[in-house]
């Protein structure tokens, strides 16, 4: 978000000099000697329903008449004046409820409102402001969305140039995406110098945000200006002034008698505390003259926690931008429990009560994009703050394009997070696809864990190459029941239990411990019918590095690769490469068109071979495709039917694999066995089938460019032989020799 903008300092002409301004509605006293000083940049008044801002604002603007007082802009008095002529002298009104007309277009508004002499603001410098008006420009006003009406109505305001820019309730049913976009919009604009905004709102959370110090309106008068930090951060005050569980006439003026008079800059706000600041809005839903009090107890169901600190001082010091949330929490760990508040409110909370019961601190995430309040401590116009376009790319309007930016956005924000101990959420297919592409960017080890109703089908797009742990919610995630009870029980408990278990050995680690020399690690792809070769090469290497077997699965190749990309692991004897089969041919365990994109991307040296490479993996026997029909096929047990590959599919796969290993830049060595690639491709097995293979080995020998570097080794040996794990640990010792005497040399600097 958009630093906080503060008014300067008294000094000069203000931009809003307002004094002993009284108004009546026939023998109602409105406003009751309002006394407001906005020197420049942003200042926000907050207040009740029915306690006058409204009426302030027409005052102003010359649209009700005034019984007594003083109007000054920028020291010209404006009481009295038409409002034609006030909006003349450089005063821009947005009033409450936008007001736009339905059947102009966004374009037609804004050349209607360009008249006479060009100023700063244009139709075409709107355009650059607000792109999303662009797209929409021939768009009628009763066709946008509450964002992009807001937007219009300010931009109908700018096009008269004002020095003065008065907007009543601009967040008023807006969404928090496109709330957070509003705020950021406003303090950018101030910060710019060009226009003074005065802004009334019902949102603490929007005014504190907004600017420092904030004005507080209670019965027609403007009872305190007060510092955002403190009220933001003072719930009984909250209570008091605004009528959070009790009326706004029971607050006394005493304790205002010695605060800073109103437009003067009261005394520095004390330091705010470290930690995250709860805020509480009076109105959680859109209030009517009609609404009862909010009952106490719902305000505090909703109220959120502030996790980042404001965004400027009272003094104006600048701060830093957007910290991780640990760093708001004396970086004690915590868990992240995260999801749509605004429909699985019940079940998180659930959640996380037992996580808290267990002793470990939490934090709750919410990645909502209804625009409903829905009280996380992280919320949803913080997460969507990490999108990479922004918190613009969320305020779409439309539902399924917020669904994907708040996923992009959180799976932004959650990496960057420090103190996590592990994450949790639950939800439907919805919920499960914006949680996990975050956790999948989380390191290897940190517990994941997602109840969803998807966990029983298949998971391969939530869980990826990650180690997110599904468990199948059995019930829909919808209500606490005797079901859901047990189930959300069981994954609070788990999480609860691998969070301490990653908390007592983060604490057990010692520097002695951390200065250990550590094996390094290289990664094995392994098939079932590969499983002598893979075991005899761990067992050759285990001495000197620490070896990881990854199933090749489809996702134990991108796991593997994911290590790599990532830096932990870095070497690798790719003995299996089959899912290359399943990639070209449909079957059901594919790799992905990157598989050896890692070692391609981080040029460590490679060693691989053909492992299985005779075989398509399908389920059932029924469930393979029509094409394939009278294939031969092998049964691997109930569930997998094993197809083998034929001369033309292999010198396919020859070819493609060529194709890979000459993009690496590291040194490669990719040993052939000739008398076989698979336990079933042996003499007297059923895939047995020398001219498959030779069309394989011909295809690879034809397509890699071989130099000293990158090397093609035939050998006469089966790949289960145990003479052919040995060639793969002699070449994969010979290319990593120089590289562990490095950092041999290293350690003993």
């Amino acid at each position: 978000m958009a630093e906080r903008f503060m008014a300067p300092p008294a000094a000069g002409i203000p931009a809003l000099h307002i004094a002993g301004l009284n108004v009546f509605y026939g023998r109602s006293h409105a406003l009751q000697g309002v006394d407001l000083t906005l020197q420049g940049g942003v200042l926000s008044v907050v207040g009740r329903n029915g306690m006058g801002k409204t009426t302030m604002c027409k005052a102003v603007m010359g649209l009700v008449p005034i019984a007594a007082g003083s109007i000054r802009l920028f020291g010209e008095e404006i009481a009295g004046r038409a409002p034609a002529e006030i909006a003349r002298l450089g005063v821009g009104y947005v009033p409450q409820g936008r007001r736009l007309w339905r059947s102009l277009t966004v374009d037609e508004h804004l050349r209607l409102m360009q008249r006479g002499k060009r100023g700063a603001w244009t139709p075409e410098r709107i355009y650059e402001v607000f792109p999303r008006l662009a797209e929409r420009r021939n768009n009628g006003g009763a066709q946008l969305s509450g964002g992009e009406q807001q937007m219009l109505a300010i931009s109908r305001a700018l096009l008269l140039n004002p020095r003065l820019l008065i907007m009543d309730e601009p967040t008023e049913g807006l969404a928090p995406v496109i709330v957070a976009h509003v705020e950021e919009m406003l303090v950018r604009l101030a910060e710019q110098g060009d226009v003074a905004i005065l802004v009334i709102e019902q949102n603490i959370g929007v005014a504190t945000q907004m600017s420092d110090p904030v004005a507080i309106m209670v019965n027609g008068r403007i009872n305190r200006v007060i510092a955002s930090a403190t009220l933001a951060g003072d719930r009984d005050l909250q209570q008091r002034l605004l009528g959070v569980g009790r009326h706004g006439h029971d607050e006394t003026d005493a304790a205002g008698a010695g605060g800073a008079p109103a437009g003067v800059s009261a005394t520095a706000a004390p330091q705010q505390a470290a930690g995250p600041m709860r805020v509480y809005l009076s109105n959680p839903t859109i209030p009517t003259r009609w609404s009862q009090p909010v009952p106490a107890a719902r305000i505090e169901a909703q109220a959120r926690t502030i996790s980042r600190p404001t965004l400027a001082t009272l003094d104006g010091r600048p701060v830093g931008d957007v910290r991780p949330l640990a760093a708001t929490t004396g970086a004690e760990p915590y868990v992240v429990v995260a999801g749509t508040l605004d429909t699985k409110g019940e079940e998180l909370r659930f959640i996380r009560d037992l996580i808290r019961a267990e002793g470990l601190r939490t934090r709750l995430v919410d990645i909502s994009t209804s625009g409903r309040s829905a009280g996380g401590d992280v919320t949803p116009q913080e997460i969507a703050l990490a999108h990479p376009r922004g918190s613009a790319g969320i305020s779409s309007g439309d539902r399924g394009t917020a669904v994907a930016a708040m996923t992009e956005a959180f799976k932004a924000w959650l990496p960057r997070q420090q103190g996590v101990l592990g994450v949790i959420s639950a939800g439907g297919s919805g919920a499960t696809a914006m949680v996990t592409p975050a956790m999948q960017e989380l390191l290897v080890g940190l517990p994941k864990l997602m109840i969803s109703t998807m966990a029983s089908g298949d998971v391969r797009a939530y869980v990826g190459a990650a180690d997110i742990a599904m468990l199948n919610a059995v019930t829909d995630v919808q209500g606490i029941n005797q079901v859901s009870r047990l189930v959300l029980g069981n994954g609070a408990r788990a999480m609860a239990a691998m969070a301490k278990a990653r908390l007592a050995d983060l604490r057990r680690e010692t520097p002695r411990r951390r200065e250990q020399a550590e094996k390094p690690l290289v990664g094995l792809t392994m098939f079932g019918v590969t499983t002598p070769c893979v075991q005899q090469v761990a067992k050759l290497v285990e001495a000197e590095w620490e070896p990881l077997v990854f199933h090749a699965t489809g996702t134990g190749g991108r796991s593997m690769e994911k290590l790599v990309d990532s830096g932990l692991v870095g070497a690798v004897i790719d003995v299996s490469t089959t899912e290359i089969c399943d990639m070209m041919m449909g079957g059901i365990l594919p790799a992905t068109e990157d598989r050896f994109g890692a070692i391609i991307r981080t040029r460590i040296p490679y060693v691989g071979s053909v492992g299985a490479l005779d075989m398509v993996n399908f389920a059932a026997p029924e469930t393979m495709p029509e094409r394939y029909r009278g294939r031969k096929t092998y049964p691997h047990n109930p569930q997998i039917t094993l197809m083998r590959t034929t001369p033309e599919e292999n010198a396919r796969m020859g070819r493609w694999i060529g194709e890979r290993l000459n993009e690496m830049e590291g040194p490669v060595r990719f040993l052939i066995p000739e008398l076989g690639v698979s336990a079933l491709d042996a003499a007297g097995q059923p895939f047995h089938d020398p001219a498959a293979d030779s069309a394989l080995f011909l295809a690879l020998e034809q397509t890699v460019r071989t130099t000293t570097n990158r090397q093609l080794i035939r050998m006469p040996l089966h790949i289960n032989d145990p003479a052919f794990a040995a060639a793969l640990v002699q070449h994969f010792r010979a290319l990593h020799a120089g590289r562990r005497r490095e950092r041999a040399g290293v350690g003993r600097g």
